[in-house]
């Protein structure tokens, strides 16, 4: 009974809207009406820039964060590496915004640093390299999905399938990025520090 209440912890933790919340409070208002219409921190740079991106980023790494600590703590590393995909969902599809959210990216390297910061190094270097030169932060996110299960897999074979399961979603929810990336028309990110 335990282990299902935490589980749903970490559901929660990932349903919060850090991006909406924190635009909102910041007054660029409702972050699902301007840009992309998604509540993730790309979006948000979009609106906001590079800083505020860069906050929501954090936020959103932390409540995965929390969401492993809390199965670890209980469990052991393998099921609050499960929790850390809960909190995935959570933050994909969000109880309190009809299960329309981000796309999980943020809070998949809040789980990468929570599981093993060589990974969440070694990733975040990956996906700087190629956003940065390609200009397509979607590209270093696939770059990411492909890679950070392989790690997880060489780190701890039963840490490997929660790191699978975790890139698996977040590849479905960059379905439409990965087409426009194959049709090359794939809109290119706008690095600036404040807007």
């Amino acid at each position: 009974m335990l282990c299902f209440f935490i589980v749903m912890v970490a559901y929660v933790l990932g349903s919060i809207p850090m991006g909406l919340i924190f635009t909102k409070m910041m007054g660029r208002g409702d972050l699902r009406k301007v840009g992309s219409g998604n509540i993730g921190a790309t979006n948000v740079m979009r609106v906001g820039g590079l800083r505020m991106a860069g906050l929501v980023w954090i936020l959103d790494m932390a409540k995965a964060m929390i969401a492993i600590w809390l199965g670890w703590r209980l469990y052991g590393v393998v099921f609050g590496a499960w929790c850390g995909f809960f909190a995935v969902v959570g933050h994909c599809f969000p109880v309190w915004l009809k299960f329309h959210g981000g796309k999980g990216i943020s809070s998949l390297f809040g789980v990468m640093l929570a599981i093993n910061p060589i990974i969440f190094v070694v990733c975040g270097i990956e996906w700087l390299i190629v956003a940065l030169t390609s200009g397509k932060s979607s590209l270093g996110a696939v770059v990411v999905f492909c890679l950070f299960p392989v790690l997880g897999f060489v780190m701890n074979f039963s840490i490997g399938w929660p790191c699978l399961a975790i890139s698996i979603l977040c590849a479905i929810r960059h379905k439409d990025n990965i087409v426009r990336l194959i049709h090359g028309n794939e809109s290119s990110i706008e690095w600036k520090w404040k807007k």
